[in-house]
């Protein structure tokens, strides 16, 4: 994997990877600071994860969002010490379960993300059935 980051001035720069263009701003006016992209990856990644599992279990969904929120240290280099993602589906209720599982299959063993932050961060979630 390779990707190419570009100043553009003051604290925002282009990044680029396969043709696909991501801001980034350490402002946060002309794009994402590096930590919410950060966070972004992360439900990126597991959110393509249980959407996979789920359809391989042929459960029914829509309305699917991740809300995630790090916890940061206030010393240099500010750093995660705690990620908690908010999954929030629309599903028939008793499929709950089939959900968390989905859920747990890609934070504990597909994410590479979560794997990846989990050597620092303890990483949890929640399930919201809409």
């Amino acid at each position: 994997m390779k990707t190419t980051t570009t100043w553009k001035g003051a604290h925002t720069f282009q990044c680029e990877h396969e043709g696909n263009l991501i801001a980034v701003d350490g402002d946060k006016v002309n794009g994402h600071g590096p930590k919410a992209l950060l966070l972004s990856g992360l439900a990126g990644c597991s959110g393509i994860d249980v959407v996979d599992i789920l359809e391989k279990m042929r459960v029914v969904f829509s309305d699917f969002s991740m809300e995630s929120a790090a916890e940061v240290t206030d010393e240099h280099p500010k750093i995660f010490t705690g990620v908690e993602i908010t999954y929030r589906i629309k599903t028939d209720p008793e499929n709950a379960d089939k959900v968390k599982k989905a859920i747990e299959l890609s934070l504990e063993k597909y994410c590479g993300v979560a794997a990846m932050l989990k050597k620092n961060s303890a990483v949890n979630y929640k399930l919201v059935i809409l």
